[in-house]
């Protein structure tokens, strides 16, 4: 199966804490609690899918700056193509993230100028027509492509995080848009399986997939003239939790790989959520990713088989 993965890439600094909320302290010395890595919800899906062992181009912008460097140096170490990662920004977006030893954690995200930048459309044009999925993650310059990617009939995968609206004027096009659409339960208005036939009843969705959190995933499959098939996947343990940072993307593009191989799409969410669970016993966002053969010898050490 081959993917177009489009999104953002960052740098991303974890920072251990002792709870939330944070009491004042003028220094602290977590020792190697504070860590700098390449993360981005489109990298680290690329990893992923890649770790998993399929092709992909990665379209995705940086700045032509120290971070900058870091990042390419990264794609050439992970064996990650990186021709259509554009250095076209004033600066390369950058995130913070802190954590406790609970698994909580408060995100901060710099888009620096990524939101105003376009990507070239040759590029993206090029990149539609090789691919099987396109998984077009909800930051501005995939929006312009949303339409095209329809239009020539391919299928699209994406991930709107946290949402509370139907109407929601960022995110509306990407759920409209989207065959497979996967969220958090975070914010959401309803019970996830409400909320996932509301967004079924309004934009005709294939498969919704909600990441619960410690409660594990909810999968409804839409069978047609209004009805779902929905079920909920509990979370597994499969190594103690360090930080739920990139839990979401992880579950995501499991669930895109699994896909491909079975047509049973909640054995496909259950071996997604093993994925996670291995995953967040690491505290990068864009770490811990298992490769295909390790995630089915888990999967059915999991499963008791």
């Amino acid at each position: 199966m081959k993917f177009l993965v489009a999104g953002l890439i960052n740098l991303e600094t974890t920072a251990r804490v002792d709870a939330f909320p944070i009491a004042y302290q003028p220094v602290r010395f977590p020792f190697f609690g504070v860590r700098s890595t390449v993360s981005g919800v489109g990298y680290n899906v690329a990893k992923a899918l890649h770790t998993l062992g399929h092709d992909l181009r990665f379209l995705s912008l940086i700045g032509d700056d120290a971070p900058g460097v870091l990042v390419r140096h990264t794609l050439h170490a992970e064996h990650l193509p990186a021709d259509d990662v554009l250095p076209v920004l004033r600066e390369t977006s950058q995130s913070v993230i802190l954590y406790d030893g609970d698994g909580r954690r408060a995100i901060n995200v710099d888009l620096k100028d990524t939101q105003e930048t376009a990507y070239p459309a040759d590029r993206f044009e090029s990149a539609l027509a090789w691919c099987d999925v396109a998984v077009l993650c909800n930051i501005n310059f995939t929006r312009p492509f949303l339409q095209r990617a329809k239009a020539l009939g391919k299928r699209i995968a994406t991930d709107v995080h946290t949402i509370s609206q139907l109407d929601d004027p960022y995110n509306r096009d990407y759920m409209q848009s989207a065959d497979i659409l996967f969220m958090s339960n975070e914010n959401l208005p309803a019970s996830p399986e409400d909320w996932a036939k509301q967004v079924m009843s309004a934009f005709g969705t294939t498969l919704i997939g909600i990441g619960l959190g410690k409660q594990g995933a909810l999968l409804c499959v839409n069978q047609g003239n209004g009805t779902s098939n929905c079920a909920i996947v509990p979370a597994v343990s499969t190594r103690p939790v360090v930080n739920t940072i990139g839990a979401g993307d992880a579950l995501f593009a499991a669930f895109l790989h699994a896909q491909t191989q079975t047509s049973d799409p909640f054995a496909a969410l259950r071996k997604a959520v093993t994925f996670a669970s291995w995953k967040i016993g690491v505290s990068g966002a864009a770490d811990g990713y298992l490769n295909a053969a390790d995630l089915d010898a888990l999967n059915d050490a999991v499963m008791g088989r």
